[in-house]
């Protein structure tokens, strides 16, 4: 059985190698890791998902393909299998239980009703803030007394780029009416190394015990390097519900919303 990982970056901190070789260290990844910056394998296997899977056998051969988290138990039984086709005999016991936590887990797919959404211009969806997204500028926005599904805000001050928004002054926020069971959001500081401290709420409360994995039991955590942050993981019946995060350091960027 040979590994191999392809890290198609979609945002530009992702071709640094530097973040990646950090990356890999810090979730223990051990196989090699090929990086993709111009697309090429992306597009030789004609994929259009983060993460997909692909099972070759022992001749080249495609054998099977898997889009997304979860589902890890049929991954290890196709893996046996074309271990036995190519002749492997004396296999390990089967895993028992396999468990994913935070952003690794399956995604709760019948109740997603909110798309990935973009914070940069050049791919940013229903913007609600009066006024529109001002291109490459600071600005003091404001959020609108209500939004509907899939509506998101940005308050305080904020300079927009094509890829992200970078908070300009202390106590921005961003403001998102989803329906999922869980939030993402990816998220770094513009100056590398400086710790940005923030807070969230779900429908101007305390998450408790429908908080992600990055956050504290008070709602706060701390972004301490670019990368996706679990903030809202619901225990509870799926509905629509207000995001909210507080950022209480200027320098927060704010990449992309993903939903599972």
């Amino acid at each position: 059985l040979v590994v191999i990982g392809v890290h198609t970056p979609e945002f530009a901190f992702e071709k640094d190698e530097d973040n990646v070789r950090r990356a890999t260290q810090d979730l223990g990844v051990s196989y090699p890791v090929a990086l993709d910056n111009d697309y090429a394998i992306w597009r030789a296997f004609k994929n259009r998902y983060w993460p997909a899977h692909y099972f070759i056998d022992a001749y080249g051969q495609i054998r099977g393909q898997h889009f997304g988290e979860g589902e890890y138990d049929e991954s290890e039984r196709l893996i046996r299998r074309l271990l036995t086709d190519a002749g492997q005999q004396n296999l390990p016991p089967s895993a028992s239980d396999i468990r994913a936590e935070g952003v690794q887990s399956a995604a709760d797919v019948a109740n997603v009703a909110s798309p990935e959404t973009y914070v940069g211009y050049s791919r940013a969806e229903n913007f609600a803030s009066p006024d529109g997204l001002a291109r490459d500028q600071s600005k003091l926005y404001a959020a609108p007394g209500e939004l509907q599904r899939n509506q998101w805000a940005l308050a305080g001050r904020w300079t927009v780029g094509a890829e992200d928004g970078v908070l300009d002054a202390p106590g921005g926020k961003i403001t998102f009416r989803f329906h999922a069971r869980d939030l993402h959001l990816v998220l770094g500081s513009a100056q590398a190394g400086k710790p940005v401290r923030f807070r969230v709420t779900l429908d101007g409360e305390n998450p408790g015990t429908d908080r992600g994995m990055d956050l504290d039991a008070n709602g706060e955590g701390v972004v301490t390097g670019q990368r996706l942050y679990q903030l809202i993981r619901q225990s509870g019946p799926v509905r629509d519900r207000t995001f909210t995060i507080e950022f209480l350091d200027a320098g927060a960027q704010a990449f992309a919303f993903t939903f599972g």
